[in-house]
């Protein structure tokens, strides 16, 4: 059995969300998506829209999901310790990055696998942000 992994904020559920689970859920028998707990939100200085209790309800109902855990570490070797996953799903805006080389490079020692989906062009949380907030300040 191939067990992938991928992580997210998750904030504003959009189709660029659908597209990297059911892409990541493709490729293995199991997935489980960390979503990213509040306070790792407020260390990128944002504030998710969506509570994370909620964001994890949406996560879970999501059918190329099969479990759902709290990120609460931005540490992938640690996270990897606990769950033992064989691909770890990644935005390809962090692809050739020092910090995901060095993961890359981490992972390979340990037979993992990382796999880098293009994100969905058009569409983001923060761009949905953007435009609701436009649209309130008319």
């Amino acid at each position: 059995m191939i067990t992938g992994y991928t992580t997210g904020v998750y904030d504003l559920f959009h189709i660029g969300h659908i597209n990297l689970l059911r892409n990541a859920k493709s490729l293995c028998d199991k997935l489980i998506v960390g979503v990213t707990v509040d306070e790792l939100v407020a260390y990128k200085n944002k504030k998710s829209v969506i509570p994370f209790e909620e964001r994890m309800e949406i996560v879970r109902s999501c059918q190329y999901v099969d479990a759902v855990i709290p990120q609460e570490s931005m540490d992938k070797m640690e996270n990897w310790q606990r769950l033992k996953f064989d691909i770890m799903f990644v935005g390809d805006d962090w692809y050739q990055t020092e910090k995901w080389n060095t993961i890359e490079e981490d992972f390979k020692e340990k037979g993992v696998k990382v796999i880098y989906f293009p994100y969905t062009k058009g569409t983001s949380s923060t761009l949905i942000n953007e435009v609701l907030k436009g649209l309130r300040e008319k």
